[in-house]
């Protein structure tokens, strides 16, 4: 089914919206979730959470990418419930991981006054991004952005673990100098 038709679905307050973007994407939503929490009964949740918000935010909401726009609220549910889960029991788990490894060339502040400086700093990444080869955009959506494992990145890709390794660490120093010649402030 058209994502088009979909969204069209939630501004006719059709029960059929979720239905069919469940049918749609409800893979692709329990892939982000389960990678981010790595616990199927709190995916399950988080995929509940974003197929509620998808129903009260269209409308007013009318995204032009469907698929980004719900990646993004499951994104943020499981972050969300990942945050929840480990303020009560601090555990070792990928997602600390996965912030430390960015936190050596971007920081992470969570105040209003840094929301303007989040999104101009997201817009320097995409544009770095953009820069690199389509094997490094890869990995380094697929690390920092689904939250894969190095195994899964490197499955995925049939490339070695260490390699990916290898990508992401160049990556991350590239990404570092870029944005220090951009004046972006670390």
């Amino acid at each position: 089914m058209d994502d088009q038709f979909i969204v069209n679905l939630f501004w006719e307050r059709s029960e059929a919206a979720i239905t069919e973007t469940a049918h749609k994407y409800g893979a692709y939503c329990r892939s982000i979730a389960q990678n981010i929490l790595r616990n199927h009964e709190d995916a399950e949740e988080c995929i509940n959470d974003t197929y509620m918000s998808l129903w009260n935010s269209i409308p007013p909401q009318k995204p032009s990418s469907f698929r980004a726009y719900l990646a993004k609220i499951a994104r943020n549910h499981s972050l969300n419930k990942y945050a929840q889960k480990t303020a009560l029991k601090r555990g070792s788990r990928e997602q600390p991981l996965i912030f430390e490894e960015l936190a050596e060339c971007v920081s992470f502040g969570h105040s209003t006054e840094t929301l303007w400086e989040t999104r101009l700093l997201t817009a320097q990444i995409n544009a770095f991004l953009r820069s690199q080869s389509k094997e490094i955009q890869i990995v380094f959506v697929r690390r920092y952005w689904y939250s894969d494992s190095i195994h899964a990145i490197s499955a995925r890709l049939l490339i070695s673990e260490s390699k990916v390794k290898s990508i992401l660490f160049r990556c991350r120093k590239k990404l570092k100098d870029y944005l220090e010649r951009e004046g972006v402030a670390l």
